[in-house]
């Protein structure tokens, strides 16, 4: 086929008159059985390559990708063109699923996408022998990589079925985020017969600015000052989850449309925030780094990271995801350096797991064969963590794995010593990276170039505008006004306990405050832990505003309180203050059916909940059946206590449990990968 016999085929199926000329470069290499690398700008239409040859191959085309958001728009976006797509993910019922691997192994798709933790799935390996696969397509291919910038171990296990291929089978790998690093990387991986083609990363319709702030107070004003001269819709990046709604609470009560996401939210509300972002119904999404990749919006007019990135190869594709349209587009670094830098350091010696983690989880499966989850169990150790650790032991040969209907994996008796180096070289180069990204926000000159020449695209021209290039400043200095704002807002911002459950009469709650927002988190600790005796009645006062403000003139009937685990009667004196003063009867009859541990002492939160499944009981079940019950405790970490009791208060009668705590913690927080 001829580029021009494509591009009719183009225009009838897409819509679009012409390929760039590295997208035909690559489909025609695709369609000629070749291995390709293609490193490419986001936005450039990377996709369509693998969507048009997959258009003219004789099977189905499997795409990895760990975007669910992507998944669910190309499924549309392809339907809508007469091309055959389906996605296989975790957000789909095992029917949905299973229907769609039925599909593919009658024919009767192009493409399927597909999360590469799919593959630790035995039902699906076996499933896959039975499809005619004709081209296996990598998305984020960075992901393969321990040097990338989010690698993701179940990655590792495409690279094991690339290499099982025979000669002559297409395989495209995508990213726009790689440094030489990364790229030669990826090329050893996936075989010495792959190809690169990279692209041009600068991006001239992308104006770039750099904002230093004295404080956290001052993101804060400098978003009441310039958030409502901007043209709508646009991203503002946060570190941490709690911060999402920190954000977003405060750009609503500046009177601007806004939501936060996350990945701590369930996949309905989601994909309904995508869906309305993608409709401009916000005026901006407050989000980890969970929301953007994948979300097909062209016209994304701002990108504002309130939190300095851990590289600029983070940095880089954050922004990327703005002006694809090729309009002019903000991407906005709000820079404190004072303490930005703690919260990526904070990741960089989480990412490396320690030794006696590794060892805790060697010395767990030479006792017998057990599943991820098990392991977890066993060692206290997050998910995250025991991912890592398991791919690494099994690229070292240290443990082996087994098919089930779930993975298990066994020592290895034979196996070599276990080699930490990799880790230790991966520490010093996020180390290096995060210099990187320091030096960016120091720099006088051109800030576009210098990100580009950073992820290896060299002897690139500046881009002319930039803050460096225009000579220009958006200062951070607030207005009298702004403060008073943000400090009214400060008193009146009670975070959510978002613990609704189709299975529990539980609905909603409310904090008093954020731990780490205001001084509420020094006064529980010196109450706590520091022997000072009942929290104070500030405290009491502020509560009880979050209180009236979420429920209004709600009529509850009983007041109950969580069981003390080391806080002595403080919650309990707490709770009968509140009781004294809002007139709500208060009951002692909630208690721990056996002891439990403080919940901070586990990682993970199968080993929270276990903690507390089970371990409660009221002393007078007939007292709560068909009652509206306040339920109070301090502290509200990962929820997993409250969602417990209000479990067990339902299945005892009551007709609805909600939680009243004086702070929401940010601690144990992290970012989305």
């Amino acid at each position: 086929m001829t580029r021009t016999e494509a591009e009719i085929k183009l225009k009838k199926r897409f819509g679009i008159e012409k390929f760039y000329d590295s997208q035909w470069n690559v489909i025609e290499k695709l369609l000629s059985g070749k291995r390709i690398l293609f490193i490419e700008k986001t936005g450039y239409g990377k996709s369509l390559c693998f969507q048009f040859a997959s258009t003219e191959l004789d099977g189905v085309t499997i795409v990895f990708s760990p975007l669910i958001a992507l998944m669910r728009d190309q499924v549309r976006s392809m339907g809508s063109k007469g091309i055959r797509t389906a996605a296989i993910n975790s957000n789909q019922t095992f029917e949905e699923n299973e229907q769609v691997i039925e599909k593919a192994k009658r024919n009767e798709l192009d493409i399927v996408y597909i999360a590469p933790e799919r593959l630790e799935n035995a039902d699906w390996i076996s499933s896959a022998i039975d499809m005619k696969i004709a081209m296996v397509v990598i998305d984020e291919a960075h992901c393969i990589s321990m040097w990338g910038h989010s690698f993701r171990p179940n990655y590792r296990r495409i690279v094991k079925l690339v290499r099982l291929l025979p000669e002559n089978f297409p395989v495209l790998a995508t990213t726009a985020t790689a440094t030489l690093r990364v790229q030669e990387d990826i090329m050893t991986q996936i075989g010495t017969d792959i190809e690169l083609i990279r692209g041009r990363l600068l991006r001239s319709n992308l104006r770039l600015f750099v904002v230093k702030v004295e404080s956290e107070e001052e993101k804060f004003y400098w978003l009441a000052r310039y958030l409502p001269k901007m043209r709508k819709a646009g991203i503002i990046y946060t570190g941490t989850r709690a911060g999402t709604e920190v954000y977003s609470n405060w750009i609503q009560y500046l009177g601007l449309d806004s939501a936060f996401y996350s990945g701590r939210l369930d996949s309905e509300t989601r994909k309904r925030i995508e869906d309305s972002f993608i409709k401009n119904d916000y005026y901006c999404v407050v989000s980890t780094n969970a929301l953007g990749m994948g979300i097909d919006k062209p016209d994304i007019r701002f990108i504002i990271h309130t939190q300095i990135p851990q590289s600029p190869i983070n940095y880089y594709q954050e922004i990327g995801r703005a002006g694809r349209d090729g309009n002019i587009s903000y991407g906005i670094l709000l820079y404190n350096p004072n303490t930005d830098k703690d919260l990526p350091m904070n990741f960089i010696n989480g990412s490396k797991p320690e030794k006696k983690n590794y060892e805790k989880v060697i010395a767990a499966v030479k006792k017998e064969l057990l599943s991820k989850r098990e392991i977890m169990k066993k060692t206290n150790l997050k998910e995250t963590e025991v991912s890592v650790i398991l791919a690494d032991l099994i690229d070292q040969g240290i443990i082996n794995e087994i098919a089930d209907r779930t993975k298990k994996y066994f020592f290895n008796p034979n196996s070599p010593e276990l080699d930490m180096s990799s880790f230790d070289n991966l520490r010093q180069i996020q180390l290096q990276e995060l210099d990187k990204i320091l030096e960016y926000t120091d720099l006088k000159t051109c800030r576009m170039k210098y990100l580009c020449e950073y992820l290896g695209d060299d002897n690139q021209k500046e881009c002319g505008t930039c803050d460096n290039c225009k000579r220009e400043n958006l200062s951070a200095r607030p207005t009298e006004e702004v403060i008073e704002k943000f400090k009214t807002f400060k008193e009146q911002y009670f975070p959510i306990l978002e613990v609704e459950s189709q299975r529990s009469a539980i609905v909603n709650g409310v904090a008093s405050s954020l731990y780490g927002f205001s001084n509420v988190g020094a006064a529980i600790h010196h109450s706590k832990y520091e022997s000072g005796g009942d929290y104070p009645d500030w405290l009491l006062i502020l509560t009880l505003k979050a209180f009236r403000k979420h429920f209004g003139s709600k009529k509850f009937d009983m007041i109950v309180y969580v069981p003390s685990t080391e806080s002595g009667s403080l919650v309990r004196n707490f709770a009968q203050k509140i009781s004294d003063t809002l007139k709500i009867p208060i009951s002692h009859k909630l208690a721990k059916s056996e002891k439990t541990k403080p919940q901070k002492v586990f990682r993970n939160n199968i080993s929270k909940k276990d903690n507390v499944k089970d371990k409660f009981i009221y002393q007078n079940v007939p007292e709560v059946i068909g009652k509206k019950i306040l339920l109070i405790d301090d502290i509200f970490d990962s929820g997993h206590t409250i969602k417990e009791i209000g479990r067990y208060l339902t299945t005892c009668g009551a007709e609805e449990i909600a939680p009243l705590v004086i702070a929401k913690t940010v601690g144990g927080d992290i970012k989305d990968d």
